[in-house]
């Protein structure tokens, strides 16, 4: 028995008076309607309706009962309607994670413009380099730098991102540019990230250059900030390097023998029935943002 759909036949049946009514508002036949307040009625241990040849009443137990019923269903029409509106039209609590260096500089705007969109929205925004689980951390959706291994997530590419060599202006010119990846071994390195090589392509194949950084950082941005002061080459994202590049302060090098551009992607758990709250804050990032760097 399905409990709700009971609920539904007996009150609808208090209602009209009658099985016969009931059946037709609720497209079923009396049979079914009978077999359906029957199976409450066991179920509840109580008799609900009289019923004779000319009419149906309610029993003392049928009538509580019936006071109660209607406030369960209403209460489920009130939270199917909300769930609907949430569906059709953003609203409700948006979860977004994203690497904190780039949600920094490109995601909080996004976010900002999305808020601004849609005032019935409230977000948080988690920056974390850190590869959250959606499902357990309450995350709706997450930006994701680099190929996805194999998932259960949806994802859809909103960019792409190269690595790119940059060193300042005034240390090329002490130390002269190197013009080939191999040429590192004779200039100053700094290192992001736990990685004991970088990476490049070269003739079709990657090469990968040992390096012996003179400083080593997890955070890119001390990095970026040693190279603009002379303290020699470092390799980051482009969109690190960025500001730098456009205010002269650093320069880029090796820039033919980049690897290929690593995918940006949104993940979320399901495309099946997705939020309107999430997929309107995916399709503005995919119809606003140019998010290919390098």
């Amino acid at each position: 028995m399905d409990r709700i759909d009971a609920m539904q036949a007996f009150v609808t049946v208090a209602d009209l008076n009658g099985f016969a009514p009931a059946a037709r508002r609720l497209k079923l036949s009396p049979s079914a309607v009978t077999r359906l307040i029957a199976a409450l009625e066991t179920h509840l241990g109580v008799r609900l309706l009289q019923r004779t040849t000319r009419s149906v009443t309610l029993t003392d137990a049928g009538r509580r009962y019936l006071e109660r019923t209607r406030r369960i269903l209403a209460d489920l029409e009130e939270a199917e309607l909300a769930a609907e509106s949430e569906r059709l039209q953003p609203a409700g609590r948006l979860v977004v994670s994203a690497p904190v260096g780039f949600g920094r500089l490109h995601v909080g705007p996004v976010m900002a413009a999305y808020l601004s969109r849609y005032a019935e929205v409230a977000a948080e925004l988690r920056l974390e380099d850190r590869q959250v689980n959606l499902v357990e951390d309450g995350v709706d959706c997450a930006v994701r730098i680099g190929h996805l291994g194999d998932s259960s997530l949806v994802a859809r590419q909103v960019g792409s991102m190269r690595r790119v060599v940059v060193g300042a202006p005034a240390y090329f010119k002490d130390h002269g540019e190197p013009r080939t990846p191999e040429a590192l071994a004779k200039h100053q390195t700094i290192q992001f990230g736990a990685a004991d090589d970088w990476r490049f392509a070269k003739d079709g194949k990657e090469l990968r250059i040992a390096v012996s950084p003179r400083l080593v950082t997890n955070n890119a941005d001390t990095a970026i900030q040693y190279a603009e002061a002379g303290g020699g080459v470092t390799r980051v994202m482009a969109y690190q390097a960025a500001d730098g590049l456009r205010g002269d302060r650093l320069k880029r090098v090796l820039a033919k023998y980049e690897p290929p551009p690593v995918p940006i992607h949104i993940v979320f758990p399901s495309s099946r029935l997705l939020s309107a709250k999430v997929r309107a804050f995916i399709d503005l990032i995919a119809t606003t943002c140019d998010w290919r760097f390098g």
